[in-house]
């Protein structure tokens, strides 16, 4: 188990805490529950925060992981540590330090937690109500202060598929569930730096559901790719692309034998979207009859936009041109967000 402290007095800012992969979702926006659940950490590598720079005014966007152009990109140090705001300890936040807002409360990219034994900036709380609750620990005034191995190694595989059975794609209140979107959006990016923005079909009904509308909108005429699931549980794949479990503690993706692409998905959406294709309401004990299963679903499913502009632009695919040419569809956003869905 891993504890974080002040870096300036050493003051004990968390609770012990394991470490896991970065999920996709971790900065997205229009999300709902924690980004991380808790008694766990994710650091993400990539710079974020301040400075800001202007495309036009970046040197190397390729040194800070950039492959295409945004409108501005962060050029601030890469290592926040997040965590749930359940597992901090011995941090307050500090209104004096409260620079940006969202639409209902927290939603900036600077420090504004403070240590309560010295004073000094060490997180940055994020709690917006579009917003996932987050904290993230600044790299430059946190430290660790214990990194003892934890209670459990993480699960193989097979106890993936006994502990982590997924979550279902609705939320309670009827909606796409957003881990889904974000998920979504991610995959559909990694489908077209592995196809070049071919057309691909796709085997299992359940997966064309989830991606056949959003593929229709950036795929353009050429020869076409086949889609499979595998993963811990399903036989090997037989299609040229197959979608593959990314493990939610080390990060690494179920492995594939050439000439099989894989195509990384979130480990609670692809578990359930291999193993859990039932979309009955929890409690229902009378079978539906299918059509009647697909008006149980909230419409058409659209990815998160923003997740899957963000992957894009961080693929060195995306300078081909027909993925370009679906990357400038996201110029009147700013290059942040592409809109699967216009009408």
């Amino acid at each position: 188990m891993t504890v974080f402290g002040c870096g300036k007095c050493g003051a004990v800012l968390t609770a012990p805490v394991s470490r896991v992969a970065l999920p996709v979702h971790a900065r997205q926006r229009h999300g709902y529950g924690p980004a991380l659940e808790t008694g766990a950490f994710a650091v993400d590598p990539l710079p974020h925060g301040q400075p800001w720079r202007r495309w036009a005014d970046v040197a190397d966007g390729e040194a800070l992981g950039w492959f295409a152009p945004r409108f501005s990109v962060f050029d601030g140090p890469g290592g926040w540590i997040l965590l749930s705001p359940a597992d901090v300890r011995g941090a307050v936040l500090d209104l004096s330090l409260v620079s940006e807002v969202g639409c209902c409360g927290l939603a900036g990219s600077e420090p504004n937690m403070t240590c309560t034994a010295c004073g000094t900036p060490v997180a940055n709380r994020i709690d917006d109500c579009d917003r996932r609750p987050a904290v993230w620990l600044d790299p430059r005034t946190v430290r660790v202060l214990d990194d003892g191995p934890g209670p459990q190694p993480p699960l193989d595989w097979a106890g993936l598929l006994i502990e982590r059975p997924g979550i279902p794609p609705t939320e309670p209140h009827g909606s796409w569930d957003a881990t889904w979107r974000a998920a979504a959006g991610s995959a559909v990016a990694h489908l077209l730096a592995a196809t070049g923005g071919e057309p691909i079909r796709m085997r299992e009904s359940r997966v064309a559901a989830i991606f056949r509308f959003a593929l229709d909108q950036v795929t353009v005429p050429g020869p076409e790719h086949t889609l499979t699931l595998a993963g811990p549980g399903l036989p090997a794949p037989g299609g040229e692309l197959a979608l593959v479990p990314v493990h939610p503690q080390t990060g690494e993706w179920w492995p594939v034998d050439p000439p099989v692409t894989a195509i990384p998905l979130d480990w609670d959406v692809w578990s359930h979207l291999a193993h859990y294709p039932d979309t009955r309401p929890a409690g229902r004990s009378v079978p539906l009859p299918p059509e009647a299963e697909r008006e149980l679903l909230p419409g058409r499913f659209v990815p998160d936009g923003e997740v899957f502009m963000q992957v894009l632009a961080r693929l060195p695919e995306v300078r081909l041109p027909a993925l370009r040419a679906v990357y400038e569809r996201g110029l009147p956003y700013s290059y942040s967000y592409f809109n699967f869905d216009p009408l």
